[in-house]
């Protein structure tokens, strides 16, 4: 199986954001311990390094070498892109390029806090709650 995971997710891990750090762990950890392939989208790395800014650069280099490890950064295509803009699909494109992603890779599911943001996403989106307790994943 192979899951993309959202920045909320990976933020909510790196920085101990409580409630949501103990489910953000869990979902990483499926994606290093069991039959699940993690992805993080390119543009997510580039995303955390922005809103970790009021840490050091050691910190933030350290949290980027841990998403590295953990899950494999993927890619979209130019036309996947353009297709997100052009058709208006998304309120905000980050969630358009995340479900690009998803979408150009054939992931399974896209894991995020915020679901009903990806209402008109070609790849099911699941809470990091649903996907840890949804048997069939």
């Amino acid at each position: 199986m192979k899951v993309l995971i959202d920045t909320n997710v990976l933020i909510d891990f790196l920085t101990k954001r409580a409630p949501f750090y103990k489910d953000a762990k869990e979902v990483l950890m499926k994606c290093t311990h069991e039959d699940i392939e993690g992805f993080v989208a390119m543009h997510t790395i580039s995303n955390l390094w922005y809103i970790l800014r009021n840490e050091e650069a050691k910190m933030r280099i350290k949290c980027i070498k841990i998403i590295c490890l953990a899950l494999t950064v993927c890619f979209t295509t130019h036309n996947e892109v353009y297709n997100i803009v052009k058709n208006e699909l998304f309120d905000d494109l980050e969630d358009g390029l995340q479900e690009a992603c998803a979408y150009t890779n054939k992931m399974d599911y896209i894991v995020t806090r915020n679901v009903k943001d990806f209402k008109n996403s070609r790849i099911k989106a699941l809470t990091p709650a649903q996907f840890i307790n949804n048997n069939s994943v």
